[in-house]
């Protein structure tokens, strides 16, 4: 499949879960999305606004990084960097990160915060895309490291990859919720 092709599936899958994440909001109220099953886990409207801005502020930005005429970067996938992108997908187990603010979002205002910033995110992957498939392939060697060193070093496509693969796999987190939620009702 060539580059330009592999693009424009990633951004159809990823127009349709987010436009999934958006549908269901309509099932929560603010206080339901606020709820959270424990001290140290988040509510579900933590997660709804952990997606847009690990997109915005992480994958997306080193897929730019990468793209970048002078940006520098090298290496190679982690052995769990490759087990992801040869299955297409995180793998289906629970992803601690530590506490604190750099990695807990905050509860989000509103419903209409949540949308808002999925369209931001959504609005965004299209720009890059449309970057990604103009660009000169020699610059899609460049890579930058997974900062928390998982996945070790990716190129410009595979970050932006990745971005779907998360909203993906954030849908297991969204079901363990929702669960939650509606055993609270």
């Amino acid at each position: 499949m060539n580059k330009n092709m592999r693009i424009t599936d990633i951004l159809v899958r990823f127009d349709e879960i987010t436009k999934h994440y958006v549908r269901e909001l309509d099932k929560y109220s603010l206080a339901e999305l606020w709820r959270k099953p424990s001290e140290n886990e988040w509510s579900l409207g933590q997660m709804y606004l952990h997606l847009p801005h690990s997109t915005l502020n992480l994958q997306l930005r080193l897929a730019e990084q990468c793209m970048d005429p002078g940006g520098e970067g090298g290496g190679g996938k982690t052995e769990a960097g490759h087990a992801v992108f040869e299955q297409g997908s995180f793998p289906p187990v629970r992803i601690k990160v530590p506490a604190g603010l750099q990695y807990t979002p905050p509860q989000p205002e509103s419903k209409e915060q949540l949308v808002a910033k999925l369209e931001e995110a959504r609005c965004r992957m299209h720009e890059i895309g449309a970057s990604l498939q103009s660009i000169d392939p020699e610059r899609l060697e460049r890579k930058a490291v997974h900062p928390a060193v998982a996945f070790g070093a990716l190129n410009a496509v595979e970050w932006f990859a990745m971005v779907e693969m998360h909203y993906r796999h954030h849908l297991l987190q969204k079901e363990r919720l929702d669960a939650f939620i509606h055993r609270q009702s």
